[in-house]
């Protein structure tokens, strides 16, 4: 059974194709039951945020995971394969590496994908498809992220999503401070957007919330208000700026909204940002002449502005990684070795434990102990070592490496010999 990753991300495919595969968090347990009891995968976990959905898993068949994807999906193999990547142990090892540590995200060395990491472990933990091999490989990637962000400059400068969505902002507007703002959602995302925007002194801050007691506890710590997601319609019209992160399956501002947002608006501008995938404003209201709306993609660009002070660290980051791949991986393979090596106890407890039977018998008898042992003695050394005498006695052609085989096992020296 070996190791594999299988999935795609921003540097593999478009938006509109990772949107696609996205698994909504209420989802992960009953998609992973489902590919460990449909398919030959033993162990499993599932990695899915708006910039990667991958998939970890332990198997001898890798295909199975490809073709379980497509068929959850309801995708055909032309449309998904060309974006898809399927890494192998090594490679599957330094791809888990890479990505808690921040090497492999939109934003270089940004810290958030830890925690999504973990919650992806959460979650396979509950689900029962978290096995040893996952489990240990999760842990070493939490390590060796936390060495990364410790000993290296990578996490320095960061320029994140958030702080992003503000500069496009104010490219916009002259001032945020005169601006009316709606964050629609409650997450992470959404609570770095707020903090950063907040920063701005906006006129207003309101969050819409499927819950509004969860909206309204983000709100507070930014002197905001709180809504129902019912009332976006009716309100949408009162703010210049809309950020939207939520898990919705489907869009939550459609294009018949915000024309209508608009045009109460008498066509002042709007400025929109939409980090969720799937998207929660449809894509046709970017093509509105008083719309601008960005995407999670789209703020990528702006982020690159903080990249160059932090690649001089990734190159020690990828030393530390290359280290500590060869660790987990011979690690990984005396996996291979342990049912052997649990066999070999066995064979030789039962070898113990069947003279001690016999030795305490002939003391039972009114034999002198120090026959009985010295007996005791010959006889499971004779047990012990009838197995490998048989077979070198017994090696033809590879006698040789039989014998230095055999060597090694018993720290065997070529001066050594029995005293006649």
């Amino acid at each position: 059974m070996a190791l594999f990753t299988l999935g795609l991300n921003h540097h593999t495919a478009p938006l509109a194709v990772r949107e696609q595969v996205a698994f909504h968090v209420e989802r992960v347990h009953q998609a992973l039951g489902d590919l460990t009891r449909c398919k030959p995968v033993h162990e499993a976990a599932i990695l899915s945020t708006c910039n990667r959905t991958e998939v970890y898993f332990a198997t001898d068949v890798p295909e199975a995971a490809t073709q379980w994807l497509l068929d959850y999906h309801h995708l055909a193999r032309h449309e998904l394969e060309p974006y898809l990547y399927t890494y192998p142990e090594r490679d599957a090892v330094r791809h888990a590496f890479r990505v808690a540590s921040g090497l492999d995200s939109m934003v270089l060395g940004e810290p958030q994908i830890l925690g999504q990491m973990k919650e992806a472990v959460r979650l396979a933990e509950e689900a029962g498809t978290l096995g040893t091999t996952l489990h240990k490989l999760f842990q070493h990637s939490f390590a060796v992220a936390k060495e990364v962000r410790s000993t290296t400059a990578i996490g320095a400068n960061i320029v994140s999503m958030a702080a992003a969505a503000v500069r496009l902002a104010e490219r916009i507007f002259e001032r945020i401070a005169d601006q009316k703002i709606l964050f629609i959602g409650a997450g992470e995302m959404i609570d770095l957007c707020a903090r950063h925007f907040a920063a701005q002194h906006p006129k207003q801050l309101v969050v819409a919330n499927r819950t509004v007691e969860r909206g309204l506890v983000l709100a507070d710590r930014f002197g905001g208000t709180a809504i129902k997601l019912e009332e976006l319609g009716e309100r949408l019209p009162q703010f210049d700026i809309v950020v939207s992160c939520t898990a919705s399956p489907l869009p939550i501002l459609g294009l018949g909204m915000v024309e209508r947002a608009i045009k109460a608006r008498r066509h002042r501008p709007m400025f929109m940002v939409d980090l969720a995938v799937p998207r929660d404003i449809e894509v046709e209201v970017g093509e509105m002449d008083d719309v601008f709306l960005y995407t999670i993609d789209d703020l990528a660009q702006v982020v690159e502005s903080g990249l160059e002070s932090r690649q001089a660290a990734v190159v020690d980051a990828e030393a530390i990684i290359a280290e500590r791949v060869d660790v987990f991986l011979r690690w990984l393979a005396t996996r291979g070795t342990v049912p052997v090596i649990r066999s070999l106890r066995d064979a030789a407890e039962r070898a113990r434990r069947h003279e001690v039977e016999h030795a305490l018998k002939s003391l039972a008898k009114g034999e002198e102990p120090a026959r009985v042992l010295e007996h005791f003695s010959h006889r499971l050394t004779n047990k012990f070592l009838h197995a490998p005498t048989q077979a070198l006695t017994q090696a033809d052609a590879d006698r040789d490496q039989f014998q230095a085989i055999v060597s090694r096992l018993f720290h065997l020296h070529p001066e050594s010999r029995v005293d006649e």
